[in-house]
């Protein structure tokens, strides 16, 4: 059986988008091929070169998840997570008809899972609702895109799903400033990724295998991840 990979992880970029209360991320050369010449490195007739960049950001910045001492100042730190945590079987909802600063609801996660054919039961369910193809990198996304209620939210966590993830910069509709479904995570002990793409690729597979697996951050709040899915064909 053939395999396809898809990449669901946003670029991380010098200056990219971020949420106010972020700093944007600075990513910029420190070393080129040609300034690196100056080491001496190599011999004469074949000089070893290199280049090097520096990247700093907050851990929130672009394809990420949250560790849920994020949520939770009683909660685990990213590094003291399980990693198993952070990989597995998984499906995409389609939830294409949530308009802009709308809410997904349980009978959304319902009738996505009927037409879907795989109920969810320990998955990490990933939802596309194209909004990261309608507004990137727009700005102004931050004050569009669409949440998951509270219901729905204590839903995914009576199936067994642990880790859900979303397009986006948060599972809830941050204009608001109430994050419901942030506090439903703190409570039930579930966490997400925000800010997926590429979802659509994912809608009518059935199931597949997700991997987004953090860094190891000291005491992280979080993490970017790499995060991409297997599809059996």
């Amino acid at each position: 059986m053939a395999q396809r990979i898809v990449d669901l992880s946003l670029t991380i970029s010098d200056n990219m988008p971020v949420q106010d209360a972020f700093q944007r991320p600075v990513y910029v050369t420190l070393q080129t091929h040609e300034s690196s010449l100056a080491f001496g490195a190599g011999t004469a007739d074949d000089p070893h070169t290199s280049s090097w960049k520096y990247l700093g950001l907050v851990e929130h910045t672009g394809t990420h998840v949250d560790a849920f001492f994020h949520m939770n100042p009683h909660g685990q730190t990213i590094d003291q997570m399980p990693i198993s945590m952070f990989f597995g079987k998984a499906v995409c909802f389609d939830m294409t008809h949530i308009p802009d600063l709308g809410e997904i609801t349980v009978a959304d996660l319902e009738r996505a899972q009927e037409d879907t054919g795989v109920h969810v039961d320990g998955h990490i369910v990933l939802l596309n609702t194209g909004f990261h193809r309608r507004h990137y990198p727009d700005k102004r996304l931050f004050d569009l895109n669409p949440g998951l209620s509270v219901q729905a939210t204590h839903w995914l966590a009576d199936h067994g799903s642990l880790v859900h993830g979303v397009e986006g910069p948060s599972t809830d509709i941050m204009s608001t400033n109430l994050f419901p479904s942030h506090r439903v995570c703190r409570d039930r002990g579930i966490t997400h990724y925000e800010w997926l793409v590429n979802l659509e690729e994912l809608v009518g597979v059935g199931e597949f295998t997700f991997f987004g697996v953090p860094l190891r951050l000291d005491k992280g709040t979080g993490s970017p991840v790499r995060a991409f899915a297997i599809v059996e064909e």
